[in-house]
């Protein structure tokens, strides 16, 4: 099959099926979404939890990086036991996958603020809670976000994976395509996933920059030197 042929089987493919393409891509995203925002909604916590907790933070990370090594199948397969097929078991197992640059990140984020910014704060006289919202998370919040970014774009890829024990996703196209040995199907499948990817981690690239401590400095100053600059002009 010439390189020629195969793009037109693909516009063909495309042409005739697209809604269904752009069906099974809202599948894949809302998948991936889900995961990535239990993820979050668990990891974050903890994280926090351990930097109050030294001892059990390298036990915990551990575990985290033990989901790692597991081969992403092997997995799926272990969790039908627990979840049977489709959506559940894939997002149960795209989270035990997310967790670690989640957890690592908002661990490493906040301990790596200085402890003279911390000691400041607690001599104007804040607590421990308003120490770590006002101080210590909007410091770590663009390590933070570096590790959503890395889990989002990690999550998007395995989800395709979901298909293999009843999900849904682009995946379906991806082991269609596999089946019936027709590279088109494969294409239409793997070109949205990566796209995907791609724009997810452009977007937080974009949140990870604007949440920069620098770049909120300068936001603040741009910011105050136009409301000098409008007082100085009513002024006169």
């Amino acid at each position: 099959m010439s390189q020629r042929s195969l793009i037109d089987l693909f516009i063909t493919f495309v042409g005739r099926n697209w809604q269904r393409i752009l069906r099974l891509t809202g599948e894949h995203l809302l998948i991936s979404l889900i995961a990535v925002g239990i993820t979050v909604a668990v990891c974050v916590p903890l994280g926090i939890y351990l930097t109050r907790n030294e001892r059990a933070a390298p036990y915990v990370i551990g575990l985290a990086n033990v989901f790692q090594t597991v081969p992403s199948l092997a997995l799926l397969g272990f969790l039908i036991f627990v979840f049977g097929i489709g959506n559940d078991n894939a997002i149960c197992a795209l989270f035990l996958y997310a967790m670690l640059p989640v957890l690592q990140n908002t661990y490493t984020g906040i301990r790596g603020v200085p402890k003279s910014f911390v000691q400041a704060a607690r001599g104007m006289g804040m607590t421990d809670f308003q120490i770590l919202m006002k101080v210590q998370f909007p410091l770590a919040l663009p390590v933070l976000v570096a590790g959503v970014r890395v889990a989002m774009v990690w999550t998007i890829g395995t989800a395709t994976l979901a298909s293999a024990i009843g999900g849904g996703g682009l995946g379906r196209l991806i082991f269609s395509g596999l089946s019936s040995v027709r590279n088109e199907i494969i294409l239409a499948g793997a070109i949205p996933a990566t796209l995907l990817a791609l724009a997810a981690d452009w977007l937080l690239k974009r949140a990870q920059e604007y949440f920069n401590p620098s770049a909120r400095a300068k936001r603040l100053a741009k910011r105050h030197g136009i409301s000098a600059e409008k007082e100085a002009n009513s002024a006169a």
